[in-house]
């Protein structure tokens, strides 16, 4: 079977419909996303469904929708899937979540060595302009949500639509209601920082006296984890040879889609556009975002590198190789301390300038696929 994951409204319904309409009417389509949970006998009667539509032979298709919120689906689908491959039922199953933490959970618990991820991320600029022509201006402010591309015209409709649709369902609905969270205010919170504070350094103890919350770090990154796995904001670690050094750092919050940031600032395309300084931040958080997408399903790693006051933005590494990426939002010629230190520290790492005259355009770096970096 296959599983999709990713984050709400970036087409994981749509590649599963697009499956359905090669099956016709073998194929059954359930979703589990409504307010009041879906009991596991409510999954065992559509699955029946779906292997009614397989006779004499002939293949069926059988899409769950948010299967995550369907109570004890994992079990349910390992029963189900078992009885098929016993008797040779032709059924093909796409899974979909949205809450990637606790479909992986339910994999791994039940359901190993029957199922494929498919990683569905954010879309990328190229993917946008693509759809869209969108420029690379319009990529930075409005993000990567197709579902929302029709609204920009209108940006107070646009920034409603992401808030409601995309930030509240996903904390109320996928993080909420399924997980057990014991400060939500707090959850919550920690979002909104992490979009302010997107492509910035912070300490938990900061954290904790912005939010100011008696919580322990340990919880704070917890829903730091949290939120990363619902495809909102993260905390990259710092890096280094030590693994313990990288989970005691400090993090760099960063968001999954710079979409979170404009729907959340009361400052329009064109005001942000004119202001230098909060571009240049939705430059580096657009770099980031790119990248946090690109190394889902893969076994390439992402951090910061800092040293005293000497920061490199971005660490892309996988085995022995390691890129430096320092970021930029201006053409001009730069000097570059942190990624000189990098490159003194750990020889054998490549170092790469984006946006400055030296360097490779913002274009480029969002347009290039990403494991590119690391080849020789």
């Amino acid at each position: 079977m296959q599983v999709l994951i990713g984050p709400r409204q970036v087409g994981k319904t749509t590649l599963a419909r697009q499956a359905m309409q090669l099956f016709g009417e073998s194929a059954h389509y359930i979703s589990a996303d409504e307010p009041s949970l879906k009991q596991a006998d409510w999954l065992h009667a559509e699955w029946q469904k779906a292997r009614l539509k397989a006779v004499s032979g002939q293949p069926a298709l059988l899409v769950i929708d948010e299967v995550q919120k369907a109570q004890n689906w994992s079990e349910a689908v390992k029963l189900l899937w078992d009885e098929d491959s016993r008797n040779k039922t032709p059924l093909y199953v796409i899974l979909l979540g949205s809450s990637p933490l606790l479909v992986q959970k339910g994999l791994t618990e039940s359901l190993a060595g029957r199922f494929e991820i498919i990683p569905v991320t954010h879309w990328s600029y190229a993917e946008m302009r693509e759809a869209f022509d969108w420029s690379l201006d319009q990529y930075l402010y409005f993000g990567g949500y197709p579902g929302g591309a029709a609204l920009v015209s209108d940006e107070d409709r646009w920034r409603q639509y992401i808030r409601d649709s995309l930030i509240e369902t996903t904390v109320s609905r996928d993080l909420l209601l399924l997980t057990r969270v014991d400060k939500p205010a707090l959850l919550r919170r920690l979002f909104l920082l992490a979009c302010e504070y997107s492509a910035q350094v912070l300490s938990y103890q900061k954290m904790l006296g912005q939010l100011q919350d008696s919580s322990n770090t340990v919880t704070l990154a917890h829903y730091l984890d949290l939120l990363a796995g619902a495809g909102l904001v993260c905390g990259l670690q710092k890096y280094a040879g030590q693994r313990v050094r990288q989970k005691g750092s400090s993090p760099k919050l960063a968001v999954f889609n710079t979409a979170l940031m404009s729907a959340l600032t009361a400052h329009s395309f064109s005001q942000v556009m004119n202001d230098h300084e909060y571009r240049g931040r939705l430059v580096e958080s657009a770099v980031i975002a790119y990248a946090l997408n690109s190394v889902r399903g893969t076994d390439m790693s992402l951090y910061y590198w800092l040293d005293r006051n000497r920061e490199v933005d971005l660490i892309l590494a996988r085995g022995d190789a390691v890129t430096a990426f320092e970021i930029k939002s201006s053409r001009k010629r730069v000097v570059t301390p942190g990624l000189t230190a990098f490159e003194k520290a750990f020889p054998s790492a490549k170092s790469v300038l984006i946006g400055s005259a030296e360097g490779i355009s913002l274009e480029n770096f969002l347009t290039t696929p990403l494991e590119s970096w690391l080849e020789a």
